[in-house]
C-alpha cells in the first residue's frame, strides 16, 4: 500500500539571526533548511499534544459525619468563634 504525502509550498518570514541560525545548523547536520524546519514544528506540535490536560486536585476528604453538630455554616459569628478559640482571637 502506498502512502503519497502531500506538499505545501509556503512563505514564512524568519528573523534573520534565527534564518542563519537554522542554515548553518542544517550545513553542519548535512540535512536540508526544510527539513530542520519540518522537525522543529513537528516536535512543538507532538509536545503540545502531549501536554497535561490541567490540574486534578486529589481527594483530601476525610472520614466522618461532616459538621460537628450544632455548627451552622451561615453563621459566620459562630465560624470565625469556633476557628480562633483557644488562639486569641
Amino acid at each position: 500500500m502506498a502512502i503519497w504525502l502531500a506538499h505545501m509550498k509556503t512563505t514564512v518570514d524568519i528573523a534573520d539571526q534565527l534564518f542563519e541560525g537554522a542554515r548553518r545548523l542544517a550545513a553542519r547536520e548535512g540535512t536540508t533548511l526544510r527539513a530542520l524546519i519540518e522537525e522543529g514544528l513537528r516536535a512543538v506540535l507532538l509536545s503540545r499534544r502531549a501536554a497535561p490536560k490541567g490540574f486534578v486536585l486529589r481527594d483530601a476528604s476525610f472520614a466522618g459525619d461532616g459538621v460537628a453538630p450544632g455548627v451552622r455554616l451561615d453563621d459566620w459569628t459562630q465560624v470565625r468563634t469556633l476557628i480562633y478559640e483557644d488562639r486569641g482571637g
